[in-house]
């Protein structure tokens, strides 16, 4: 396939050369005709020519010079023209190539590749099939009546798509009516009318993944270099929707164990039930206060899920000293740190117990060396810890001296957090915390 597309590739450029040619050697016949006359009247003729004569060999010798000129002037802009379009498809190609590698969002990315290949061949119309099981599934159709056969399935060998997916090889077709592989059932359920069919197969190393199938080219028929174009296309898109579905897959799986750690945590210290997500939704109101991105966010989000995970390497009523409690921060941080996916994340779990002066736990960070992360999420733990009576606690005994269990009540918590503003806590977050969150918190936790 690749020798295929390389050699189709020459035959463009190839077909380019030939047209120049063309237009170099009707100048040269137009040179040489003229030098010939006008040599052959300047020494033979000129003495014999009437005037009439003279007037008719130089109509001729101008129509020659307009003719080869128009000529010259036609091929000249048609093999322009045929290098725009060449140059145009390549560039939408590999910008479109370059783009949905980036694409993660797996709808989002089908769409892109369905557009993007409507606007490489002017096709009318078109669909992305994917195999699921014995069936070719609709997951992107665009064209008339599109809506009608969306998310709908045909059996894998069905049609013109279908014999692409089986043999995985293009399909390029000028009159579909006449081919014995087409079927007529969609556009019957549509009442689209097939034409011209250009179809490649998504195709991996493992196998056919689906097909894309564009139908009824604008003007005229697909060409050798649509199929070509596509063709390649069709198989930067497979790979692409199968590093959207890896994706996919990963943050669901991500999602899913994020959930069995935190109810983990919930089980295995009753106290802290529910804690990780109220310090969530606290922080959550703080990132959208100072306009973090919602990669940002996300971040956040899980860091705060996470951040007493260390407890569950900890047997609480075994716990003796406020020193191993403290050792839950980089518990968690080696538990997580091989994940890829959480990787990036235990930097905020690993120093949320550092305080802005410089007294904290484990580092002893000051300031803004503190991840910003973590000096919220230290914000949304102490203000949870104070309006939770259990929070700070292990074995009835509390473990924070400066914050004591007995500070009860959303007014007392936010007087408790301006009293340690810019020596517990970064000053500046407390101030965006207590602008940005009233009562109705408590009661929605």
């Amino acid at each position: 396939m690749i020798t295929d597309r390389i050699d189709r590739k020459k035959a463009v450029v190839e077909n380019i050369k030939h047209q120049i040619k063309v237009l170099n050697g009707i100048i040269l016949v137009i040179v040489y005709a003229l030098l010939l006359l006008v040599v052959r009247f300047l020494y033979v003729f000129l003495d014999y020519l009437s005037v009439p004569s003279l007037v008719a060999i130089l109509s001729i010798v101008a129509g020659l010079a307009v003719t080869g000129m128009y000529v010259a002037n036609a091929a000249s802009k048609n093999a322009i023209k045929t290098i725009d379009e060449h140059a145009d498809k390549l560039n939408t190609l590999l910008s479109t190539t370059s783009d949905i590698r980036e694409i993660v969002y797996g709808d989002i990315l089908l769409e892109n590749i369905m557009e993007s290949s409507l606007r490489i061949t002017g096709a009318d119309a078109g669909s992305i099939l994917l195999v699921e099981g014995d069936r070719l599934a609709f997951k992107v159709v665009k064209g008339r009546e599109s809506n009608k056969i969306t998310g709908l399935s045909i059996p894998k060998s069905q049609g013109l798509v279908g014999w692409v997916v089986d043999h995985g090889s293009a399909i390029r077709i000028d009159d579909a009516k006449n081919d014995d592989r087409f079927d007529s059932e969609i556009d019957k359920i549509t009442g689209y009318d097939t034409k011209t069919v250009l179809c490649a197969p998504l195709r991996l190393s493992s196998g056919t993944i689906g097909a894309l199938e564009l139908i009824n080219k604008k003007n005229g028929v697909f060409s050798s270099d649509d199929e070509d174009l596509i063709t390649y296309f069709a198989g930067q898109a497979a790979v692409a929707i199968a590093m959207s579905k890896f994706h996919e897959d990963q943050k669901n799986y991500q999602i899913h164990l994020t959930d069995i750690l935190v109810d983990a945590m919930d089980t295995h210290i009753h106290e802290k039930s529910g804690h990780a997500r109220r310090v969530a939704k606290y922080c959550l109101q703080m990132a959208r206060a100072i306009n973090m991105s919602e990669d940002e966010k996300k971040k956040l989000y899980q860091a705060c899920l996470l951040h007493d995970i260390g407890f569950l390497r900890i047997k609480v009523k075994d716990v003796k000293s406020i020193d191993e409690y403290k050792a839950h921060p980089r518990l968690a941080y080696e538990m997580l740190q091989p994940i890829n996916f959480y990787a990036g994340i235990t930097p905020f779990i690993l120093h949320h117990h550092e305080r802005y002066d410089g007294k904290g736990y484990p580092s002893g960070l000051k300031g803004e060396a503190i991840p910003l992360e973590a000096r919220m999420i230290a914000i949304a733990e102490a203000f949870d810890a104070m309006v939770s009576r259990n929070s700070y606690k292990y074995v009835g005994r509390p473990v924070e001296e400066n914050i004591s269990p007995s500070v009860r009540g959303f007014r007392s918590a936010i007087e408790e957090l301006k009293n340690n503003s810019g020596t517990q806590f970064d000053g500046e977050l407390v101030e965006i915390f207590v602008s940005n969150i009233d009562e109705s918190f408590l009661e929605e936790a």
